[in-house]
């Protein structure tokens, strides 16, 4: 990988991490586009953590009372919406990495996202807070979020949709959706660095080192960006643009897997 590459890789992590289109459909897309084969799922991961930064830049008034006091309930239904993720990735992480190879089978998960974006789309703005939540809305988002393990359903989407269907406010569910962010990227970053660490995957011999920083300062700024952009779109109930653009992106994957094999292999 150059340092272009890692850049490009950036900007994409940084814009569709939280834009509902699925990062990680992205990301393997590109990845067959540039050829990339060897600790992709590292470098990714190292992506994520960057824009984990935007995540506490933008809502720092919101992450530091839980940092002072994790004590309370909003940590619990932080909690109680990773949990259904924890779970899906243990039970169905492997089997998922079998099936989805680069970017192949990637057009029907796509197709999903866009059908769960409409529905989102039109669901009336409800008036529940995130102080408002039960255990058991936040254990809905969180299975929600769950699903968004296989690669090209969006976390975001799924998140914010599971949010609205629990009658949140549109605000309140951009907000719960990105601070859900938190605790699931923190703990894929954790699993990779002790394969890091045990020398299971050599990230900087892979990569290099310019690549990785270059990448990440751009997905941090590009991420930062993205989440300003995405709560004006979730307030404005316009989900439906972006259900659009997986629809088409969908159904050229799953024309390019069957019929034209332009990025992905016969």
């Amino acid at each position: 990988m150059n340092v272009k590459e890692g850049i490009i890789l950036g900007l994409i992590q940084g814009l569709t991490e939280f834009l509902p289109v699925s990062s990680s459909g992205h990301l393997a897309l590109f990845h067959d586009i540039f050829g990339l084969e060897e600790a992709t799922q590292a470098f990714d991961i190292f992506l994520h953590m960057a824009t984990l930064i935007a995540v506490f830049i933008y809502y720092w008034k919101d992450i530091w009372p839980l940092i002072k006091n994790p004590f309370q309930r909003t940590t619990a239904l932080l909690v109680a919406g990773t949990i259904p993720t924890v779970i899906a990735a243990l039970l169905f992480n492997d089997a998922l990495g079998e099936i989805f190879v680069g970017a192949k089978n990637l057009g029907f998960n796509f197709l999903f996202t866009g059908l769960v974006l409409l529905y989102a789309d039109t669901r009336r703005t409800g008036k529940k807070k995130i102080r408002n939540m039960s255990i058991f809305d936040a254990l809905v988002v969180g299975t929600m979020q769950g699903i968004a393990i296989a690669p090209a359903i969006s976390r975001s989407g799924m998140t914010i949709s599971g949010c609205l269907s629990r009658n949140m406010d549109r605000k309140n569910a951009a907000k719960f959706s990105f601070l859900l962010s938190i605790p699931a990227i923190l703990g894929a970053m954790v699993l990779t660095l002790k394969d890091i660490i045990t020398g299971e995957v050599a990230l900087g011999e892979t990569f290099g080192v310019l690549p990785i920083v270059c990448g990440c300062i751009t997905a941090a700024i590009s991420g930062y960006l993205a989440i300003r952009f995405m709560v004006k779109i979730i307030e404005n109930k316009k989900l439906k643009w972006f259900a659009f653009y997986v629809f088409a992106l969908g159904l050229f994957l799953i024309g390019d897997q069957f019929i034209f094999h332009l990025i992905i292999p016969a």
